[in-house]
């Protein structure tokens, strides 16, 4: 037995430094495991936090400045958000002078939220440049390529030269609307077939997008530990005036900016139940 003892153990460690780099794999997989795990986590409950944190505040604290910097991070932030074809048909005016904020209140109503905001985005759809964004794109698709255009790339370049003239281009009488929307009834029939429409259904699209750049900065401002309010309740025939905006130009949203205070929040927060908005199938 004394004899077979150290053989036994001498025969286990041979085998344990045999094995010993899949042992310190499986050990870095498991711990780069726990280590996505606990960051995942802590990502999830950060923005949970952010998300539950972002309140419509009505009325902000007159003894507390928003530094420039918070609102460039947020509008930066902003543009980052997902949008139709890329094509990026907004435009977003911020509003810091004193003596802008004054001449923009009392076109928002003299709404509280205006009256105390240290800050005004305006966030504005601009299908009017759709002409553009779509050479924008497809100029930069080209810049990109390092060699010729494989498969991919040349259904996108074609996409913004051919496809997106006619999905936005209008004329005055709405004859094109009217011939886009037969042609998709036609096609529609046989199999799933995207409805071209005419000026309300890119409307639609471009609004879509910008009110996305505009959850997006409201939720940066929100990290910020700042408070926001979009406004719906303003003059936008004498709001695009001051903005000196073209025809082509419509507001989405005003939001005002600033640090909230308590009587600027309207009561707790209510929602109509989980079960009635999301039906899972």
């Amino acid at each position: 037995m004394s004899k077979i003892l150290p053989q036994l153990l001498f025969s286990h460690a041979v085998m344990f430094f045999f094995h010993l780099p899949e042992i310190v794999s499986d050990f870095k997989i498991l711990y780069y495991l726990g280590a996505f795990k606990t960051e995942y986590f802590m990502l999830q409950n950060e923005f949970k936090k952010i998300v539950e944190s972002r309140r419509s505040n009505r009325s902000f604290d007159p003894n507390i400045e928003v530094s420039h910097e918070a609102i460039e991070r947020g509008l930066k932030n902003a543009v980052l958000a997902p949008n139709s074809s890329n094509m990026q048909l907004w435009e977003f005016q911020w509003i810091a002078s004193q003596h802008m904020l004054e001449a923009l209140t009392p076109l928002c109503l003299n709404q509280s939220a205006a009256k105390t905001a240290k800050h005004m985005i305006v966030f504005i759809t601009r299908k009017d440049k759709w002409r553009l964004r779509a050479k924008w794109n497809h100029d930069k698709i080209k810049e990109s390529l390092k060699e010729r255009p494989g498969k991919l790339q040349n259904r996108a370049l074609k996409y913004y030269k051919k496809l997106i003239p006619i999905i936005y281009f209008n004329d005055p009488l709405g004859v094109t609307s009217l011939l886009k929307k037969c042609v998709s009834i036609v096609l529609g029939l046989r199999k799933p077939f995207y409805r071209l429409g005419g000026n309300v259904e890119q409307r639609i699209v471009v609004h879509k997008s910008c009110a996305l750049a505009a959850q997006n900065f409201m939720l940066s401002i929100a990290a910020e530990g700042l408070h926001s309010c979009p406004m719906e309740g303003f003059d936008k025939k004498r709001v695009k005036k001051l903005l000196n905006l073209p025809r082509g130009a419509e507001i989405n949203m005003i939001i005002s900016v600033g640090k909230g205070t308590e009587k600027g929040v309207w009561g707790p927060r209510f929602r109509v139940p989980f079960d009635e908005v999301v039906l899972k199938k």
